[in-house]
């Protein structure tokens, strides 16, 4: 291995270059740098060089020439095992360059700006940046190519203890992540523009889906398994530090696959309420839902769901979790917690149960929902459809009463989150029986009734779809319940609603639909 003896420094993000620099320094390695990179290296009172004096140009053109010059690929490309390689570096006085230190300009965070003009967007897509990326990266056998301060540190302790040099293996590592960044650079790049019209509008783009998916996830860990111990699986994130890919786990055993699919469901569920919401959830359906003035309340009632179901089941919560709500949750066995945070007191109860996995969660917008098909992938956007009074359509004869209405709006949300068919039984802010996953809506309606804990008598009733004949609303009836909430739809709608009203029943339409498979 040879010692590393020159250095191009050119960064925008800036988190530890200083601290780095004066380690380079220190073990005898020549710096070069650009524009502000060189002004903050040469602030802090280490030697540096700027690109000029390599290339003997100046920066020019407003910075956008910098490091687009022979002198710089040809001292980072040439093979230091090649005779002829270095022959033609000498001849020409081209300095070997040994190491490249490259982030590039934050473009996904400049076009994510509210209002940003399109010509900052398009000033802020680096060219010289990723050039010396892929170059350095190319001869990975002679270079080392650093694109993340997160490997500022360990570069710096291995060169300590092998003289100055980088192994072969750090250097294949450093460059098969160069790459992957220059790669998800271009992609992001491709995304946002394909978005734009040439006067950096989308005044006249279409709204659909993108004709090329560009995908750009980052693993986070590797799970123990997937769904069951003979499959993998691993979770991968995007780049907004937001969502339960992101979750800060604070305690508890390692989480699962289906750990984390259970608590997106509940996660999911407890944030559609303004109110404070505790969303109890087994195999991704909700065993309890409910919500209330205090979030303790809240986690009471939607256990009385289901008590049997929800132990063994995920929290998730729309609140942060204090003492009080802690102390409830902790009589019961519970697989995980998703919340937005947890006050000292709910740490400390938490503290002694030490295998349960609690997840601090960044809320997320929701983004589209992308499932794979053999051969290809499926996209849509996600079901967040915010249901307006004014689309509410009382078709039966009696009229929901205000308490009725208030308690089908709740099982109306809850339902969206049970998957198809789908049958809700509910009060004002509390579940009391869930029907989910049959192939017949009647069969979920008859056991949504046969899961109920608590009375059925005075309940109301959703229904993620349509009913198609009237032996829903009739179990429905018989169980007790005096409301329907469904989208209508179906071509006997009119024989339902008859039978609603000869059942006493007050049904409301939608004319949207819930589907979840």
């Amino acid at each position: 291995m040879s010692k590393v003896q020159r250095a191009i420094l050119s960064v925008t993000d800036k988190t530890g270059l200083v601290e780095f620099a004066r380690e380079l320094q220190k073990m005898g390695v020549e710096l070069v740098s650009t524009g502000g990179t060189a002004k903050l290296v040469r602030e802090a009172g280490i030697p540096v060089k700027d690109i000029s004096e390599l290339t003997g140009f100046p920066e020019m053109l407003d910075g956008r020439v910098k490091t687009l010059h022979p002198k710089v690929h040809s001292g980072i490309l040439h093979r230091r095992a090649n005779a002829e390689h270095r022959a033609t570096v000498a001849q020409h006085g081209i300095p070997p360059v040994d190491m490249v230190v490259v982030n590039l300009y934050a473009f996904e965070k400049t076009a994510a700006k509210p209002g940003v003009a399109f010509e900052e967007i398009i000033e802020n897509i680096d060219i010289g940046g990723p050039s010396m990326i892929r170059s350095a990266a190319k001869n990975f056998e002679d270079v080392a190519v650093v694109t993340s301060p997160a490997d500022y540190a360990p570069i710096a302790e291995e060169m300590k203890s092998q003289g100055g040099a980088v192994s072969r293996e750090t250097k294949w590592k450093l460059a098969q992540k160069a790459f992957a960044t220059t790669a998800a650079y271009d992609s992001a790049i491709a995304s946002t523009l394909e978005r734009l019209s040439p006067e950096g509008t989308t005044e006249g783009k279409s709204d659909g889906f993108p004709a090329v998916l560009r995908l750009n996830y980052k693993k986070v860990m590797d799970l123990r398994y997937g769904e069951n111990p003979h499959q993998r699986a691993a979770v991968y994130a995007d780049n907004s530090n937001a969502g339960i890919a992101h979750g800060k786990q604070l305690q508890g055993k390692e989480l699962s696959y289906n750990n984390l699919v259970d608590l997106q469901a509940c996660w999911d569920l407890a944030q559609e309420f303004d109110s404070a919401a505790v969303a109890i959830i087994k195999h991704t359906n909700p065993a309890g839902c409910a919500t209330a003035d205090t979030l303790v309340d809240a986690y009471k009632k939607a256990l009385e769901t289901d008590p049997v179901s929800a132990f063994g089941g995920v929290i998730g919560v729309n609140r942060p979790i204090d003492g009080d709500t802690a102390n409830e949750m902790a009589k019961l066995f519970v697989e995980a917690i998703a919340s937005p945070g947890f006050d000292d007191a709910a740490l400390q109860t938490f503290s002694a149960k030490k295998n349960l996995r609690l997840v601090q969660v960044v809320p997320a917008a929701p983004g589209p929902v992308i499932k794979n098909v053999s051969g290809g992938l499926l996209m849509q956007d996600p079901d967040v459809y915010e249901l307006k009074e004014s689309e509410l359509k009382v078709v039966s004869k009696r009229p929901p009463t205000a308490e009725e209405m208030r308690a089908l709006k709740f099982a109306w949300i809850v339902c969206k989150h049970v998957k198809s068919n789908a049958i809700v039984y509910a009060r004002d802010g509390q579940t009391v029986g869930v029907g989910a996953g049959q192939m017949s809506r009647v069969d979920s309606a008859k056991i949504g009734a046969m899961k109920a804990v608590l009375p059925l008598k005075g309940t109301v009733a959703a229904s993620d779809a349509f009913f198609p004949f009237p032996d829903g609303v009739e179990e429905i009836a018989k169980a007790g319940a005096t409301a329907v909430i469904q989208p209508g739809g179906s071509v006997r709608d009119q024989a339902v609603i008859q039978a609603a009203d000869e059942l006493g029943l007050a049904m409301v339409l939608t004319g949207v639909r819930h589907f979840r498979h």
